[in-house]
């Protein structure tokens, strides 16, 4: 092994890892990025086919980020963002009031995405406290959500690999069965459904709205679920809802922002603007961490007051409105509009999926293939005409990932989901390698030839 390999596994605790696995699958040690690869120390590269974890947007080491990044750090790397401002953090405020949805006016900064949801959680209640609506204390959270892993957001959070030791940590929250367009309950198509499970969501809102002070979902697609991509009606009929019963609507596009559906905005979609949205991950397009959380108008007026009144929003980050991050958001905003970058992702996406459903159509081991905008997954079960999945203890995902890398490629599968969000800058000879590989990796797991 490596000496450098050593060295990790001596110090260092990686996240969402059984450290004891490293033992006969030691880390890959990265030396440099490119575009949508990354070449580890031995020279072998690999395509980053899930961004990083979904922040990479422009390829690694671009070269406009790169520069404006550079060009930053020559003026201010960091300064106090209480009493003091900058022109970094003051144009991504102006460009991202600018681009997302209606009525989001007011910008609040922070260092992450479990951070935002948790800046979220805090500026629900406190409105709801200082408006009169004092019994508005609860949030209303759908089955298999994700919102990050700091307590608040693990309390609106439905996967019990990362909640279930901490549940008697965590908030008491309204968990709704949500979507599930593979294994529908009503036998309806997520293309032309009608939403017949919002009725769920609808009983629980009725029943409890005078202590309910926010709902929370990921709009369209449950990415830490397993890319699970839902109907644009629910969207729209959970806005409606929470209108008409004084709820908030916080949408958690920490995954799904800035062009992975195909819009610029998951809720774009529907159509629809949250009282509430969090935005992280593809914000910087990978360079540094950075989160921000919109308010409307109305939410923001709720703090505004005289200092003795005590309704001043509490938080801080110590990183709050870091110049470097803010530059390379900027930067990153100004890529979309200059390279069409939307437009483009069209022609890519078309690609990836005629590609992937040529393999999945008569795969035996394929349940289902859904896609959106730049998000692809593949879901595998063992058997198809039931839809039943492989047994977590099996491992099928990480197994292939384990083959894939051996091929150049990096997939993070989630269970027995595989799923492609690559960098923006991959072309066609990318996408090939993607597909190909991917179902090259699937067959030799199954030892189909």
């Amino acid at each position: 092994m490596h000496d450098l390999q050593q060295k990790d596994l001596r110090f260092i605790w990686h996240p969402c890892s059984q450290m004891k696995d490293y033992e006969g699958f030691p880390p890959i040690i990265v030396e440099r990025g490119d575009g949508a690869y990354i070449t580890d120390i031995y020279g072998k590269r690999y395509l980053d086919a899930v961004s990083s974890w979904w922040v990479n947007l422009f390829g690694h080491c671009n070269k406009r980020i790169n520069n404006a990044v550079k060009k930053q750090l020559d003026s201010l790397e960091h300064v106090i963002f209480a009493n003091f401002s900058h022109k970094p953090a003051i144009d991504l405020g102006e460009k991202i009031v600018e681009i997302t949805p209606h009525g989001l006016n007011k910008v609040f900064f922070a260092d992450n995405g479990s951070s935002a949801v948790e800046i979220a959680l805090k500026l629900s209640f406190q409105y709801h406290l200082q408006t009169g609506s004092n019994s508005k204390k609860k949030f209303v959270a759908i089955s298999d959500a994700y919102h990050g892993e700091t307590l608040g957001a693990l309390s609106v959070g439905d996967i019990d690999l990362y909640s279930k030791i901490y549940k008697p940590l965590m908030l008491d929250t309204y968990k709704v069965p949500g979507p599930d367009c593979y294994r529908c309950r009503y036998g309806e198509e997520r293309e032309s459904c009608s939403a017949l499970c919002f009725e769920q969501m609808e009983y629980v809102i009725v029943e409890n709205h005078n202590e309910i002070c926010a709902v929370i979902i990921e709009p369209m697609v449950q990415a830490a679920a397993g890319m699970k991509i839902y109907s644009h009606r629910y969207l729209a009929r959970l806005r409606k809802i929470c209108s008409d019963y004084n709820i908030h609507l916080i949408a958690d596009e920490i995954a799904v922002g800035f062009g992975r559906t195909g819009k610029m905005f998951a809720c774009e979609h529907a159509g629809i603007s949250p009282d509430i949205m969090c935005l992280s991950k593809g914000l910087t397009a990978g360079y540094m961490p950075l989160s921000l959380v919109l308010t409307t108008d109305r939410i923001y007026d709720a703090f505004y007051s005289d200092y003795l009144e005590k309704k001043a929003f509490m938080h801080s980050h110590s990183y709050t409105g870091n110049p470097l991050a803010c530059a390379a958001a900027v930067e990153s905003l100004k890529i979309f509009k200059d390279d069409d970058v939307l437009n483009e992702n069209t022609k890519k996406a078309d690609l990836i999926r005629k590609l992937t459903e040529s393999y999945s159509n008569n795969h035996p081991y394929v349940g289902e293939f859904r896609h959106i905008g730049m998000i692809a997954a593949i879901e595998l079960v063992e058997d198809k005409s039931a839809k039943k999945a492989f047994s977590w203890e099996k491992r099928v995902g990480y197994n292939i990932y384990k083959v894939a890398l051996n091929e150049g490629l990096l997939l993070r599968p989630l269970g027995n989901v595989l799923y492609f969000m690559p960098p923006y800058v991959v072309d066609e000879k990318d996408i090939e390698h993607l597909i190909n590989t991917t179902f090259a990796s699937i067959n030799k797991f199954f030892g189909i030839k």
